[in-house]
């Protein structure tokens, strides 16, 4: 990466914080942001957009309280509401904007919410685009309201030092914490973990000093919490990993397990309980290496960098921001580029239910179903390993070929195909196998609380991940399928032109 040897003036950062119906995630985000400022003191100036996307005006109203606390603390935070966002859509000349209609939504006024995390990520771009005085001193910050600055990292100072001594165009950073997958891929080393640690705990006395706060458990590396991280050049680290207990003071086995149990359906909406990563610190979080995925609530761009969104939004397919890294790699090279400056991922509250997540939906009782994501999540895998094919073989000027592109999505189907049903199949011999044991009546939790969460948890892996749910139906139709690849080819035959629309905007 070349380096330039006359810096500039400290760059400005514009904060966009896409938001929908998440009150305690927003507050703790811009929490996070409050403390950098306190503990670093960043001098070249930071303003925060909250780009709203809820459907609850009670949640609205939520954030824009938020908005005035923050801003009561001395923080420069801007509410971008619904109304104002549907104002500065118009304000695109109606020609222009009918190229960006799958950018920017084409949802009407009075049903301007929930437009997807992509249409309004997009949308704020626009708002920061307007709030620009300086383009050669601003830096744009995309960050995702259920992640978290970690305190022990100068991200403002730090990331302006990069601007300011490189040519990056765009500069990511990793997620720790949460996996920033779907459960849709997760359940069968959850499964594995899960039962591994009930296997453990269940030889040991109830009322016994708890024994899952062992200091050499190992962390998991990149992708662990994957089903197919092979997929992403990942190898298995271990079977499985251990339960690391979250109690303080004095608790037993029985207090532990009650914890545990407490937190399985936390799963669904996003959260692994043994297999979250953890932040550590190489001491160089300037030092820059080639970067291939876009973390959408992690990444900076200057002005020229604009232009570098995450397309496709209209299909609402998860791995986004993969499909754009790979694009955007094969555009720029070397001047997309990652450091190591993680965000913390926390993709749930203490009450998970609770929770707004797409595609994620709470039953009567206590089923949750998953059927949106699980599609969506599939897809995503087919369109991003369709792109990653494609560059093996073609360039990004040959993406207008839809004969060709054809051929590599049907290749990659049937992979994925064959890919999903071995994680299936070792999920649905795996739970009931699990279900059975952990129902003896010689366990000395028979009969507990514990165990009704354990088994809620275990049917709704079954509701989720068994023959006849829907996702896997879904995923087995040809006809649904034949559907989704004609969207994925379309979308793909497109990508120049929307993106040649898009860039005039920064021209």
């Amino acid at each position: 990466m070349s380096e330039f040897t006359e810096p500039t003036d400290l760059f400005r950062f514009i904060i966009s914080i896409p938001v929908a119906d998440r009150p305690p995630h927003l507050r703790r985000c811009l929490e996070s942001i409050h403390q950098q400022i306190e503990a670093y003191g960043y001098a070249g100036g930071l303003t925060v957009v909250v780009a709203e996307d809820s459907r609850d005006p009670h949640c609205i109203g939520q954030h824009k309280a938020t908005v005035a606390e923050y801003c009561g603390k001395g923080m420069d935070v801007i509410h971008f509401g619904l109304p104002e966002q549907y104002q500065v859509l118009q304000s695109v000349p109606a020609e222009q904007r009918q190229h960006l209609g799958r950018l920017l939504t084409t949802q009407p006024a009075e049903r301007f919410y929930r437009k997807g995390q992509a249409a309004n990520r997009n949308l704020s771009y626009l708002k920061m685009l307007e709030m620009t005085k300086n383009r050669e001193g601003t830096l744009y910050y995309l960050v995702d309201s259920d992640q978290l600055f970690l305190p022990e990292i100068d991200y403002f100072n730090h990331i302006n030092q990069i601007f300011q001594t490189t040519d990056t165009l765009m500069l990511t950073g990793k997620l720790v914490g949460d996996p920033p997958v779907s459960p849709a891929v997760m359940a069968a080393n959850f499964l594995g973990d899960v039962g591994a640690f009930l296997h453990e705990i269940g030889g040991y006395a109830p009322l016994s000093e708890c024994s899952f706060h062992r200091g050499d458990t190992p962390l998991p590396g990149d992708a662990a919490y994957h089903d197919m991280a092979k997929m992403f050049g990942f190898e298995q680290q271990v079977d499985y990993f251990d339960y690391r207990c979250p109690l303080t003071g004095v608790h037993n086995h029985a207090d532990c397990l009650d914890t545990f149990a407490e937190r399985l359906q936390a799963f669904f909406f996003g959260e692994h309980l043994t297999r979250k990563t953890a932040y550590q610190d190489d001491g160089k979080p300037t030092v820059l290496s080639p970067a291939r995925t876009i973390y959408p609530g992690n990444y900076i761009v200057n002005f020229d960098g604009l232009k570098y969104i995450i397309p496709f939004g209209h299909l609402r397919l998860r791995m986004s921001g993969p499909t754009a890294g790979r694009l955007i790699q094969a555009e720029i090279g070397a001047r997309f580029a990652a450091a190591n400056m993680p965000m913390l991922h926390r993709r749930t509250t203490e009450d998970a239910k609770d929770d707004f997540r797409p595609g994620v939906e709470q039953q009567l009782g206590a089923a949750i179903d998953i059927a949106d994501e699980f599609e969506r999540q599939f897809f995503g895998d087919l369109m991003l390993f369709s792109v990653v094919e494609w560059l093996k073989h073609y360039t990004l000027d040959q993406l207008t070929d839809a004969a060709l592109l054809q051929q590599v999505v049907g290749k990659v189907e049937r992979d994925m195909l064959a890919l999903y049903q071995a994680k299936h199949e070792a999920v649905n011999a795996h739970a009931p196998e699990l279900e059975q044991w952990v129902q003896r009546e010689q366990h000395w939790w028979h009969g507990k609380p514990a165990m009704r969460d354990v088994l809620a948890f275990l049917r709704n892996i079954e509701w989720n991940f068994s023959d006849g749910s829907q996702a896997w139906q879904q995923i087995q139709s040809a006809t649904h399928r034949a559907g989704r690849k004609a969207q994925i080819i379309d979308a793909l035959l497109h990508y120049r032109q929307e993106r040649d629309a898009w860039d005039q905007l920064f021209a």
